[in-house]
C-alpha cells in the first residue's frame, strides 16, 4: 500500500502547449506495473480548457466541482457537472475543460499503451469553445 498524503506533493501549472488559459495539475498519481493506470486533479480557472487530444485506452473524467464543458470531435459541447462521470472512447478525439464564467475541477484517469497515455493536437477555437453548449 502507497498512501500519498494530500498536500505532498507541490501543484503544476498546465503546460501552455496543452491548454488555454489557467490550468492547475494537482495530486498526479500512477499505478506501478504491471499496472497502466495514471491521472491527477486538475482545476480549469474561467475559459480555460485542454487542446484536442485522444488516449490510446481511453479516458475516464470524474467531475468534483464546478461547471465544465467537454466535446467529442463531430458532437455537441456538453455541460458537465459535479458528480458526472464522462468517458471517451480509445482513441476518440475530445477536449475538456471549465465554462466561460465559472470554473471546474475533475479527476482524470487513463491507462497508458506502451507507455503512452495521451497524444496532443491543436487547440481548440475560442469559436469552437464558446459554442452554445447543451445542458446535460
Amino acid at each position: 500500500m502507497n498512501i500519498k498524503r494530500s498536500g505532498s506533493q507541490p501543484s503544476a501549472k498546465g503546460p501552455a502547449d496543452y491548454f488555454t488559459g489557467t490550468v492547475r495539475i494537482d495530486a498526479p498519481f500512477s499505478g506501478t506495473a504491471p499496472a497502466r493506470i495514471s491521472g491527477a486533479t486538475v482545476t480549469f480557472e474561467p475559459g480555460a480548457r485542454t487542446a484536442w487530444h485522444t488516449h490510446p485506452l481511453g479516458q475516464t473524467l470524474i467531475v468534483v466541482s464546478g461547471l465544465g464543458r467537454a466535446q467529442r470531435e463531430g458532437g455537441p459541447v456538453e455541460e458537465i457537472r459535479p458528480g458526472d462521470i464522462v468517458w471517451f472512447e480509445p482513441g476518440e478525439k475530445h477536449w475538456h475543460g471549465a465554462s466561460p464564467a465559472a470554473a471546474m475541477t475533475h479527476v482524470a484517469i487513463a491507462e497508458a499503451l506502451d507507455g503512452k497515455v495521451v497524444d496532443w493536437m491543436e487547440k481548440v477555437s475560442d469559436a469552437d469553445y464558446q459554442a452554445e453548449a447543451k445542458a446535460g
